[in-house]
C-alpha cells in the first residue's frame, strides 16, 4: 500500500494508513497521514471506474465552492490497477452515532443546518454537460419489476406497487440539480465546532433533487424526528410544498420495496433490516394513502424556525 501511494504526490511522505471497512460502498477506503501532519481519505475502485471517479472529482470540485465543512477533493487518477480519488480528511464523529446524545433542540438545529446545506448543493448552477441525456424512470421501472419477481415480497404489497406505477410520472419531474446522492446522517459528521460536515460523495451527480429525501425517511426519522423536521424546514426555509410531499411519497414507496431486493448481496440481516424500514414507511404514510408521513404531521408544530 505505502509503495503504491508514493505515486500520488500528496502521499509521498505517507507515515500511516488505516483501512476503513464500514459503510455500504464497494470502494476500498483508507485514512492516510503524512509526515507534515496532513490527513487524507483515499478511495480505490477497479480501473474501469476511472471515468466515474473523474466525474466525481469534477462535480465535487463544484460543491467545494460552497462554504460548509465537507470532503474537499484533491486529485484523481490511476494507481497501478486501481482508479483512485483523494480527499482532504474531515474531522468529526458520525452524526448517526451521536445524535441521540444531544438535546432535541440541538438535533433540530443540526437538521436545519443539514437542510440548508443540501439546498445550497441543489441551488448550484448546473453545467449542461452534467445533465443526464435520459431520466431514471426506466431504471425505476426495472427495479420495481425486480421486486415484483422476487420471493421476498412484503405481504399485501399490491396497493403500494400500484401507487408507484400510477405516479411514476412524478419522478424526475423537477429541473435538473446537482445531488449529493446519499445525503443522510450516515454520511454526515458532527464536527468539533458542533456543526454539520458532509462526506461520501461517490454517488454525486445531477438529476431530481427531491430524490435525495427518501433516505431521510429510510434512515434518519427513526434516529431523530427533531432532526428530520429541521432538515425539511431548513431546506424549504419553512413548510415543505405539497408538490414536494407528493413526489417524495412516490420515491419513498418505490425505495421501500426495491431496497429489500437491493440488500440481497449484503446478507439476510440487511434484507430483514430493509423489510423493517419498508414496513415502518408504509405505516408512516398510512399505506401510501397519504402523502405527508405521520411523524411530520404529528410533530411539525413543535418545531418551528
Amino acid at each position: 500500500m505505502k509503495t503504491t501511494c508514493l505515486e500520488i504526490p500528496e502521499l509521498r511522505d505517507m507515515t500511516k494508513s488505516e483501512e476503513i471497512t464500514y459503510g455500504w460502498s464497494y470502494d476500498e477506503k483508507y485514512k492516510v497521514e503524512t509526515g507534515d501532519g496532513k490527513r487524507y481519505l483515499l478511495r480505490l475502485a477497479p480501473a474501469e471506474k476511472l471515468e466515474s471517479k473523474k466525474k466525481e472529482h469534477e462535480i465535487v470540485s463544484i460543491f467545494n465552492t460552497l462554504d460548509f465543512e465537507m470532503s474537499r477533493v484533491v486529485r484523481s487518477g490511476i494507481l497501478k490497477d486501481k482508479a483512485y480519488i483523494l480527499y482532504k480528511w474531515v474531522d468529526g464523529e458520525d452524526l448517526k452515532n451521536i445524535i441521540t446524545s444531544l438535546s432535541e433542540t440541538e438535533q433540530f438545529e443540526l437538521g436545519i443546518r443539514a437542510g440548508k446545506i443540501l439546498n445550497g448543493i441543489h441551488s448550484l448552477p448546473v453545467q449542461e454537460r452534467h445533465i443526464p441525456e435520459t431520466n431514471k424512470i426506466p431504471k425505476k421501472i426495472r427495479q420495481l419489476k425486480q421486486y415484483e419477481k422476487s420471493d421476498i415480497r412484503i405481504k399485501n404489497d399490491e396497493a403500494i406497487i400500484n401507487y408507484v406505477k400510477e405516479n411514476l410520472h412524478l419522478m424526475c419531474s423537477t429541473p435538473p440539480a446537482y445531488k449529493h446522492g446519499d445525503f443522510h446522517m450516515g454520511n454526515l459528521l458532527y464536527t468539533p465546532s458542533g456543526d454539520v460536515g458532509v462526506i461520501d460523495f461517490q454517488r454525486s451527480g445531477c438529476g431530481d433533487g427531491f430524490e435525495e429525501f427518501y433516505k431521510l425517511q429510510h434512515f434518519d426519522v427513526s434516529l431523530s424526528i427533531p432532526f428530520a423536521i429541521g432538515y425539511l424546514k431548513g431546506y424549504f426555509n419553512g413548510e415543505p410544498t405539497e408538490d414536494f410531499w407528493r413526489i417524495n411519497s412516490v420515491y419513498v414507496a418505490h425505495a421501500s420495496l426495491y431496497s429489500i431486493v437491493w440488500a440481497l448481496p449484503f446478507g439476510e440481516k440487511e434484507v430483514l433490516g430493509m423489510r423493517e424500514i419498508a414496513l415502518k414507511n408504509i405505516d408512516d404514510f398510512d399505506g401510501f394513502t397519504r402523502i405527508v408521513p405521520k411523524w411530520y404531521r404529528e410533530n411539525k408544530k413543535k418545531w418551528e424556525i
